[in-house]
């Protein structure tokens, strides 16, 4: 039952860690042998909604890698039901698709019936669910302190060091940035691997990061390992403390999420309710938060109500024991607020599709600099030699984008078909605070299509 292979090399404390390891991993097999998880779509009952339950044994970060499969295909959560005392899991989702229909596509159903029900049982762990293991590119993960022009700054040194980026990932919020980008080798398309090139390219992008302030904090990872994009930007922001409020608050009191946590003593759970602005994702970046904060949801219920969200939560910590004292409860109330606002950006929104070429990023942001943008939110993609990016821009100050500025960027790309949507002098201004929030200067151009929207964005 247990793999067999020479153990030549090894101590015997290593020899029973391995041991350990695949019997935890067999164990793990063999209950979920007997007792397979079980899926019902359902799209009868519900009006407005497909419903999905999951029936399954119980085990830790399970609810999270269920709301990470359903989120990373689009689906928009409306309502769910969760109970997983004892040792079986069940979860009732309300689900739909981008527009608020029905999910009818028989080959996301299919998806979904495969990667959650029985065939999903020797699935990678939950910190690979939806990324395929690739050797193409070389991941990149950036923290540190917010500035303008930060991404030009780092997008010349990679573009310096011949790389090429592919894919990327930009948050800010509360001073701190987090990137996690994918990048080849600009000559061979393919990943990084000579070690002195990697950790060069390590250390320039440290000092880049702290800028003239050498005592601030920053920090560089290379790699080649897997990683769930979101989920990492979550863990990097929360390890770089964003959630503590230095020089004001990053939202007024009207955006802030209202996150309030109190224990139920008969029951022994702390009970975690949320009501703020419904977006897409919502579920996961909170699910996500108090997985990676070493809590156990063991029941919770989530509703849309109109255009807001509410979200209630019985918890304990994984040693069994609710919320332990005002400082704790304070911690948990902060990080919840703080994964709700990263995905909250104002400003300007551009959707760019264009041919994607080897020095793209560093040509743009430095124009976006130069016009002094600062981008508050990025998303950048490229497949099949397309370049799909979606950010949110601000001017340097901190106020909506000027349209001049647009036609000035308009004349410096030259062929580009832009389409501004709303009134940029509409968007409230951040407040007085919020020069702080200085974000990675400007993401990706576009020869074929932009899109300029004005909006607040929750998604």
């Amino acid at each position: 039952m247990f793999p067999r292979g020479p153990c030549l090399g090894l101590t015997t404390q290593e020899m029973n860690m391995s041991f350990s390891h695949d019997m935890d991993d067999e164990y793990e097999k063999f209950i979920r042998r007997m007792n397979p998880p079980r899926v019902v779509i359902d799209n009868e009952s519900c009006k407005n909604a497909t419903v999905i339950r999951v029936d399954s044994a119980n085990r830790h970060g399970i609810l999270l890698e269920v709301v990470q499969i359903l989120t990373d295909i689009n689906l928009i959560i409306t309502k769910a039901y969760i109970s997983s005392d004892g040792n079986w899991f069940m979860d009732v989702f309300n689900v739909t698709d981008q527009d608020g229909n029905k999910i009818l596509d028989e080959g996301i159903l299919d998806y979904i019936r495969k990667s959650l029900g029985p065939e999903s049982c020797f699935m990678p762990s939950i910190r690979s669910v939806g990324v395929k293991q690739s050797m193409d590119h070389t991941a990149i993960e950036l923290t540190g302190s917010d500035r303008p022009g930060l991404l030009s700054e780092v997008s010349a040194v990679l573009r310096h060091l011949k790389c090429n980026v592919v894919n990327a990932e930009v948050w800010t919020h509360n001073t701190r940035a987090a990137a996690v980008m994918q990048v080849t080798d600009e000559e061979t398309e393919t990943a990084i691997t000579d070690p002195e090139r990697l950790s060069r390219i390590k250390s320039l992008l440290c000092n880049v990061l702290k800028g003239s302030n050498k005592s601030s904090l920053a920090k560089t990872v290379v790699s080649h390992s897997v990683t769930h994009t979101e989920r990492r930007l979550h863990q990097m922001m929360f390890a770089d403390r964003d959630y503590e409020r230095i020089g004001g608050d990053v939202l007024d009191d009207r955006q802030r999420p209202n996150v309030d946590v109190v224990n139920w003593h008969d029951k022994d759970y702390s009970v975690v309710t949320i009501r703020c602005k419904d977006r897409p994702k919502l579920l996961f970046d909170t699910v996500c938060t108090l997985t990676d904060m070493d809590y156990v949801v063991f029941h919770a219920n989530i509703d849309t109500l109109g255009p807001d969200s509410y979200q209630e939560y019985y918890i304990r910590h994984l040693d069994g024991s609710p919320v332990k004292s005002d400082a704790e409860r304070q911690r948990v109330t902060q990080c919840l607020e703080a994964a709700i606002e990263r995905r909250v950006s104002e400003g300007l929104k551009l959707e760019l599709c264009t041919t994607d070429r080897v020095g793209l990023l560093s040509d743009v942001t430095r124009i976006f600099r130069e016009n002094s943008l600062t981008v508050t939110r990025a998303e950048v993609t490229t497949k099949a030699g397309k370049a799909v990016n979606t950010f949110y821009v601000r001017d340097a100050s901190g106020y909506p984008v000027d349209v001049k500025t647009i036609d000035s960027i308009r004349q410096v790309l030259g062929q580009t078909i832009l389409k501004v949507k709303g009134n940029p002098d509409d968007s409230k201004p951040l407040s007085q605070e919020s020069p702080t929030r200085f974000l990675f200067g400007g993401l990706f151009k576009s020869k074929s299509f932009v899109n300029f929207s004005l909006v607040r964005s929750y998604s």
